[in-house]
């Protein structure tokens, strides 16, 4: 497909224009001021005083029509007869000949709250998508020539961006270290804006910006996935808590035995690592239990 290229336009400021405007109202008014020529007057004078009125009325309405503005961050498309001929940036009162046509396109930036998407992630879950994009016009002839609405081709085109990269990642894994949509925001938003940059650079147009906003389970797995996170951080914590109670057991021992506080077999030994894990690992509270016999009673 062959591509547009915006270039400059061939148009003029508005302000000599409009000076040239004024001075020939000016000049209609004078000649209307002086009266309509007296029936003995010549042809020639009455022919002057019709073409001079006429004229004036004509050239008043063609410098007329050439008038337009350009705000900060716009541009205006010149068109010859259906022929793109360029793109008028400058700010402030602009004029062209009246034959040809403009179309004036922001260049602002431009945000975009994309709609819930239901799609399914890299293993097959279902789950709702959101994302907000921030787009700009680069190049006002793609947009204008290229695509037939470029506003709603940026809608179409997010939505089905974000449908691509949200298919590529799971939405959460904990048992293996990959990227996933709920906890690499920072690669799935880069990797999202250059899968939009690429799908809209037919209209022209540049995405600064684009980042989840929603992310979530559909409705009808989202109670078997909270059930299945809420296993995942109970079997977490009971691994941190598991390490930390060995850690203290075996501390416990070393301190037992370089105090030279009481001097334990092999059988006691276990029985006092199986008493303290049991301590330490329960979720319950302990009743402490006192020996009033000697140890190995």
């Amino acid at each position: 497909m062959i591509r547009s290229r915006e270039g400059p336009a061939s148009t003029y400021s508005g302000y000599p224009m409009l000076l040239v405007l004024l001075a020939i109202v000016a000049l209609a008014l004078f000649v209307l001021s002086t009266g309509i020529p007296p029936k003995g007057s010549s042809k020639l004078i009455k022919i002057m005083f019709v073409l001079t009125t006429f004229g004036s009325g004509f050239a008043v309405l063609f410098f007329s029509v050439g008038f337009y503005m350009i705000q900060p961050n716009q541009g205006a498309v010149i068109t010859l007869f259906g022929e793109y001929r360029g793109t008028d940036r400058k700010e402030g009162l602009r004029w062209r000949w009246p034959w040809m046509g403009r179309n004036k396109l922001s260049v602002r930036a431009h945000n975009i709250h994309s709609e819930k998407v239901k799609i399914n992630d890299l293993r097959g879950n279902p789950i709702e998508i959101a994302c907000n994009v921030v787009w700009r016009v680069a190049d006002t002839a793609q947009a204008a020539f290229d695509v037939d609405d470029y506003k709603e081709f940026v809608n179409i085109q997010i939505e089905a961006g974000l449908r691509t990269v949200g298919s590529r990642y799971p939405y959460d894994d904990i048992e293996e270290a990959e990227t996933t949509l709920r906890s690499d925001a920072d690669v799935v938003n880069s990797e999202l804006q250059t899968e939009l940059n690429e799908r809209l650079s037919a209209a022209g147009i540049v995405v600064d910006e684009a980042g989840l906003t929603h992310l979530a389970y559909a409705p009808e797995i989202a109670g078997a996935m909270l059930r299945r996170q809420q296993a995942d951080a109970v079997i977490s914590a009971r691994a941190k808590l598991v390490l930390g109670a060995v850690s203290m057991v075996e501390m416990a021992l070393e301190k037992l035995s370089a105090d030279d506080i009481v001097h334990l077999d092999d059988e006691r030994r276990a029985a006092m690592v199986s008493n303290l894990m049991v301590v330490l690992c329960g979720d319950r509270e302990v009743n402490p239990v006192v020996n009033a016999g000697s140890l190995y009673q």
